[in-house]
């Protein structure tokens, strides 16, 4: 899988943009619930009031709190509010006609001391409920005289000595209780002050809803355009990606040689082009989308995680330990089947193919029943396995709920208490629980990525395969040219060969020159080596041993595309392209005059079919050329191999499909055309070859004769019982 990752340097810009963009969406989506668990925490249970030193506070007050304070704190404190006397434009509290405030300099510059102060007074003189008790507490330890006076009156009359005293005492009280309940109660304090002083709280309140809110739609809204281009650019690289490959790959299988195509198979060749590179390039988004994303929305949730709740962590390690085990037992269960999968895909696309391209045959026979059950049984078996894996893959979904779920439950069982203890806020517990399903959520991700990897990665390294596979035709590094002096002349010597899975040689020691304006014919039994002898010289295949010559230079030691233009080739079976006959015919060259294409058509002996159709060369070819005749397909491919001009043409049993009189016509033709070229044709009909300069008799892989048709009828008995099994005896002494 990691070779594929290679292919996206093209995209490298990209990447780091993804990358950038999932770090915005990761922070802005861990900061969501932080704003969450401030308007619970502030905005509804502190009125909207976050600061837990005063803004504004009246100078009284300030001198009541101060009381609890040692006196090198209370000059700090001092140095960071200012003393206001009376109203201004920048000072409009109506409690100014009264008395003087105390307005803060610096709102960053707290002091945790002047908390703990305000909480203390606040107890000690506010008329709630709670703090009077705390008051008639105290009052019962002082003498009758002096329960009826207010205690903070008290306490500014006590000597230093005891005053320091019961600081001592008080900040030994406090040093058990959290500071974010500190923190609360001292803020409940300055709210009621700021009530005292004139502010407007309810719109204090209501502000910092809104402004909080704000902020959370600004995130959201920043996340989903991080989340939208984010998306884009993966779809971009993945299917960037994708087309990359499958053009590297589709040129690699067009420079295969047959043997290639037979180890791989051509419906393998299909999937891996297709449904492989479809699974490589899904993987690709989803790790550019969700792997890259979930490490970092993990890392950074766990670390609120700490800072939020450190008490209740142990529930996230729980959560993640489930939840590996719930992802590595489906691993083991469905990564065996993912490598199964892609073979029976391939299995089912042969199948499918060899039943579509046979259904004359399988009519013929009536032995559609059969082909059913073929196709039935690789369809199920493919069925099965996918429904197994989807089965196990659906499962995750549902477990993972139930996990979430149970999180959710003990998160707060467990932050219920430590609210009611004083441990923890409301806000706080919420914004765990976001965080806590961030963090299995992130996990769930990984586990998606880790159940489409082993697919993904069988898929990768068909692809790999193909790519990395070592043509057997190669090019030569350094080429040589053909000249001009000589063209089409063509030479075997002592040529062998053998295919690479097998033992023996199927060509053995063959040796003839076919000279340019000649006509080179082979036959033989079935077998014997005919199209495997003449597919050596466009070099389907290489010699094993021996060389072949074209112009006097071995066809290994010049450029395929040279070799290859210079010859002419019709195949065993005619291969038609979905298009029109015109564009069939002008395949070698689109550029071609009508003129050239007309009179190929004409050598072919296929004017007069093509000029009967309504369209005439404008008239479709269906793919594979299904909608001509066997004949018609033959003629076509001839009159592309005319139309080409080539010094050299090769007839692989081309002629087998037309009737004496169309074939005997379209040789007539074709050696007045190309009387200046070398002709090579395989036949199985000796009336094809009677007229060739010279005919090789093949058997079983070896030369048994050559020469002319008479020469041989008297030389070579292999081929007078060809020719006997073909024609009367009249016949061959008129031929």
């Amino acid at each position: 899988m990691l070779k594929i990752f290679r292919y996206l340097k093209d995209n490298i810009i990209s990447v780091i943009l993804i990358i950038l963009l999932l770090v915005v969406q990761a922070n802005c989506d861990l900061t969501i619930p932080g704003y969450t668990s401030n308007i619970i925490n502030v905005g509804v249970q502190q009125g909207g009031i976050s600061e837990t030193n005063p803004k504004v506070i009246r100078e009284s007050k300030l001198n009541e709190i101060l009381l609890f304070v040692d006196q090198d704190t209370k000059e700090e404190i001092l140095a960071n509010y200012n003393l206001v006397t009376e109203k201004s434009s920048q000072y409009d509290y109506d409690i100014l006609d009264e008395e003087p405030v105390y307005v803060i300099k610096d709102e960053n510059k707290l002091n945790s001391d002047l908390e703990k102060a305000i909480l203390i007074d606040f107890m000690l003189t506010s008329d709630e409920e709670e703090a009077k008790n705390i008051q008639n507490e105290i009052k019962k330890d002082m003498p009758l005289e002096m329960q009826d006076a207010a205690i903070i009156d008290v306490i500014a009359f006590l000597p230093i000595e005891q005053l320091e005293e019961m600081r001592a005492n008080i900040n030994e009280q406090f040093s058990s209780m959290p500071d974010s309940i500190i923190s609360q109660s001292a803020v409940s304090a300055i709210k009621l002050e700021y009530i005292e002083v004139g502010l407007d709280t309810d719109s204090i309140q209501t502000n910092y809803i809104i402004i909080t809110g704000l902020k959370m739609l600004g995130l959201s809204l920043l996340s989903v355009t991080a989340t939208i281009l984010t998306v884009l650019l993966g779809a971009r690289v993945g299917s960037g990606l994708s087309k990359r490959v499958r053009k590297k790959e589709f040129t690699k299988v067009l420079n295969f040689g047959t043997a290639e195509y037979k180890q791989f198979g051509i419906s393998s060749l299909i999937t891996r082009s297709t449904n492989d590179i479809q699974q490589v390039q899904m993987m690709i988004i989803m790790t550019l989308r969700l792997f890259i994303y979930a490490p970092i929305i993990a890392f950074g949730a766990v670390r609120k995680v700490f800072a939020t709740a450190p008490s209740m962590t142990y529930i996230i390690w729980l959560g993640i330990i489930v939840v590996l085990v719930v992802i590595f037992t489906l691993f083991a269960l469905t990564m065996p089947k993912f490598k199964k999968v892609q073979k029976l895909i391939d299995k089912l696309n042969q199948v499918t193919r060899e039943i579509i391209t046979g259904i004359p045959v399988i009519r013929a026979f009536s032995n559609q029943k059969y082909e059913e059950e073929r196709f039935s049984n690789a369809n199920i078996n493919l069925k099965k396995t996918n429904l197994f894996v989807n089965r196990v893959m659906n499962l995750m979904m549902p477990l993972m709920m139930l996990i979430m779920n149970g999180i959710c439950i003990l998160i707060i069982w467990q932050g219920a208490h430590a609210i009611d203890n004083g441990l923890l806020q409301v806000g706080d517990m919420l914004a765990f629980i976001q965080y806590a399903m961030q963090i299995i959520m992130s996990f769930l991700m990984i586990s998606m990525f880790s159940i489409m990897l082993p697919r993904a990665n069988v898929s990768a390294n068909r692809i790999m395969e193909i790519l990395e596979t070592d043509e057997s035709i190669k090019d030569p590094e350094k080429p040589k040219e053909f000249g001009r002096r000589i063209k089409g002349l063509v030479e075997f010597k002592n040529v062998s060969f053998r295919y690479p899975d097998s033992d023996e040689d199927v060509i053995t020691d063959v040796t003839f020159t076919a000279k340019p304006g000649t006509t080179t014919a082979f036959i033989g039994s079935t077998g014997s080596g005919k199209s495997t002898l003449i597919n050596l010289i466009p070099r389907l295949y290489d010699v094993t041993n021996g060389e072949i010559l074209v112009d006097g230079i071995n066809v290994k030691d010049v450029l395929q595309k040279d070799l290859h233009d210079k010859i002419g080739y019709v195949p065993q079976k005619g291969v038609l392209f979905s298009g029109t006959i015109e564009s069939n015919i002008k395949y070698s060259d689109e550029s071609m005059s009508d003129e050239k294409m007309i009179e190929a058509a004409r050598i072919a002996q296929a004017e007069e079919f093509i000029l009967s159709k309504k369209e005439g060369y404008k008239s479709p070819i269906s793919q594979g050329g299904t909608n001509v005749s066997g004949g018609q397909k033959q003629r076509l491919s001839i009159a592309r191999a005319i139309a080409k001009n080539p010094e050299i043409y090769i007839f692989d049993d081309s002629f087998s499909a037309l009737d004496f009189k169309t074939d005997f016509e379209l040789r007539k033709a074709l050696y007045n055309y190309a009387k200046d070229s070398t002709i090579f044709i395989v036949a199985q009909r000796i009336n094809t070859i009677l007229k060739a300069d010279q005919i090789v008799v093949l058997d079983e892989g070896k030369v048994v004769g050559i020469g002319t048709h008479q020469e041989l009828l008297k030389n070579c008995s292999v081929y007078k019982e060809i020719a006997e099994s073909q024609l009367s005896k009249e016949e061959l002494e008129n031929a």
